[in-house]
């Protein structure tokens, strides 16, 4: 049995590194060509891998490899070890260029054209040393990111779960009903969401909250949704719903920043779902980079006028 010291110098970085390939490849050949290695020398170092571990990792078999239970064990750790080298190696950098802190961000569109344009950059104006890098996800995505350490913090819809991560409420959004002026609907202050299965509807992508709701939605009423077009952004969805293609659903917020309320309305949604609580999660935001404890900071100060008292969920609980 192996010391925790004599294993931690035993398995060296690059033969971790052509296991995690091999395993995503499904060929040691494939794998040898994308590291630029020798095929041999690659089957080698698995070999020894096995035997420094002590059980065999992969069925190797005429058409490529299968991963052992051994092997999903160990790929599961690699990769975990990969993403914080590279974290360390992005971090260090960023230092070595005189910028004193870096954190990765994932969030869904909602809560990237509605309320972190302003936040982001207050927090870029009172802190320039930290740089922010944003992505833009669906929610189920960020919290996947989260979770497999791609990134450090996300904010989405957490109305679908949110699993083992740790959660802060970040924002509140209420979604509306958008349609043109002359629409039959548009003298309407507000309504349930089953008005608008009268009519054809713009949606956005089958992946997304907002998507998953109204259909939920329909469901629950019985009836069907008129789907006509899927888009993948709020403008493009003012756009078709501008040119007759049917009506949509998005936050009021995001409509009353668009350039398209003049010839539009927004119908504010009365149905529970339509009021939604944006989270900010984390694997365990105690053990999270200063800097990104300081963004987590300001958002919540930023937003806490905004938010209705919440725990957290999943790990935190």
């Amino acid at each position: 049995m192996l010391s925790e010291r004599n294993f931690a110098r035993q398995i060296d970085l690059t033969s971790l590194q052509l296991f995690v390939a091999v395993c995503e490849l499904g060929s040691i050949g494939r794998a040898a060509e994308r590291e630029f290695i020798a095929a041999s020398a690659v089957s080698k170092r698995l070999s020894d891998l096995e035997a420094t571990l002590g059980t065999q990792l992969l069925y190797r078999h005429a058409r490529g490899v299968r991963l052992t239970p051994a092997g999903e064990s160990l790929l599961h750790h690699a990769r975990s070890m990969m993403f914080s080298l590279e974290k360390m190696q992005a971090e260090l950098s960023e230092y070595a260029d005189g910028v004193r802190g870096h954190v990765r961000m994932h969030a869904s569109i909602s809560a990237i054209v509605q309320f972190l344009p302003e936040d982001l950059g207050a927090f870029a104006r009172a802190h320039p040393q930290v740089k922010i890098d944003l992505e833009e996800h669906l929610s189920a995505e960020v919290l996947r990111a989260v979770q497999e350490g791609a990134a450090d913090i996300g904010i989405c819809n957490g109305a679908g779960g949110t699993g083992e991560l740790q959660t802060l409420p970040y924002r509140q959004d209420h979604l509306a009903l958008v349609v043109p002026h002359q629409h039959p609907l548009a003298d309407q202050a507000e309504l349930p969401f089953e008005a608008a299965l009268d009519f054809d509807l713009v949606g956005l992508h089958t992946n997304s909250s907002i998507h998953q709701a109204i259909h939920q939605a329909a469901t629950q009423a019985g009836r069907p949704v008129r789907l006509r077009i899927h888009v993948t952004g709020l403008d493009a969805m003012c756009r078709m719903i501008d040119n007759g293609l049917g009506v949509g659903v998005m936050p009021l917020r995001a409509f009353e920043l668009s350039r398209a309320t003049g010839s539009l309305k927004a119908i504010s949604l009365t149905d529970a779902w339509a009021q939604r609580q944006l989270l900010l999660a984390a694997r365990d935001f105690s053990t999270l980079p200063v800097t990104a404890r300081l963004l987590v900071d300001h958002l919540q100060a930023h937003s806490a006028h905004s938010c209705a008292p919440a725990a957290h969920a999943g790990a935190a609980a």
